[in-house]
């Protein structure tokens, strides 16, 4: 009997041990990468802090590849936000954001996402950022104070938008009536076009016109010119009719 329950003692004691170098076997990888992961954080917060934004999201990068959390997300936009690649910093702060339960971590998330927004002229989706940022702490006043200047830019960019568009519209007015004086000088006149589009024998009879005041002018011409004639020889038969006179007086003197 004794030796049964020695033998069961050992058994329960192979099994705990058994048991105990699984759980350590699966819980020691997840302890490395989080050992890892809390590594590279602070590495990046390091040169974060150094203003080596390259070298701090690099290091964020490596925390994420580790362990996958709203911390290393959001630091790594806040990374990223600094050089200037606002597309990029917005989807980390959203990652960020969904990802944390904590209201705080939360609410900075969506502050800093509707920065990333502002300074890409989304103004929409950056009054939707902030306005959440304020759900979750409505007494934030940095958020609500960049909550007014992305309303008032967006009442600027909308009354640009406006003033664009209306140009616009003139412009493509304006060349339509440039258009349609082209087309009036290039048509002739409604008379004209009657003209151009008489029949043929009103068009014969227009030319014929100027055949019959050619004749005329022709038959004016033949009538001075027999005029012309007769003048000059009425004034032969005159000149004759002088010299016999002129003879005859001649005589009479002679004696």
């Amino acid at each position: 009997m004794d030796q049964n329950r020695s033998n069961l003692q050992s058994l329960s004691s192979s099994f705990w041990a058994v048991f105990a170098f699984f759980l350590i076997s699966c819980l020691a990888p997840s302890a490395l990468e989080a050992q890892s992961n809390h590594k590279y954080l602070r590495k990046g917060d390091k040169s974060y802090e150094e203003r080596n934004y390259n070298q701090a999201e690099e290091n964020y990068r490596k925390a994420l590849e580790k362990k996958p959390d709203a911390k290393g997300s959001y630091n790594l936009g806040n990374a990223i936000y600094q050089q200037d690649r606002y597309e990029d910093a917005s989807k980390q702060f959203e990652e960020a954001a969904e990802k944390t339960k904590d209201p705080a971590a939360k609410s900075s998330a969506f502050h800093n996402l509707g920065n990333a927004y502002y300074n890409q002229k989304e103004y929409e989706k950056s009054i939707e950022a902030f306005k959440n940022a304020l759900r979750v702490n409505p007494s934030d006043i940095s958020t609500k104070h960049n909550l007014a200047m992305a309303q008032r830019q967006l009442k600027i960019q909308q009354q640009q938008q406006q003033e664009q568009q209306k140009q616009k519209q003139d412009q493509q007015q304006q060349q339509q009536n440039q258009q349609q004086q082209q087309n009036q000088q290039q048509q002739p006149p409604q008379d004209q076009q009657q003209q151009q589009q008489s029949s043929p024998q009103q068009q014969q009879g227009e030319k014929e016109k100027p055949q019959q005041a050619s004749e005329a002018d022709l038959s004016k011409e033949e009538a001075e010119r027999l005029l012309k004639i007769m003048d000059s020889e009425e004034q032969r038969v005159l000149d004759k009719l002088r010299r016999k006179q002129a003879k005859s007086c001649s005589s009479d003197k002679d004696w």
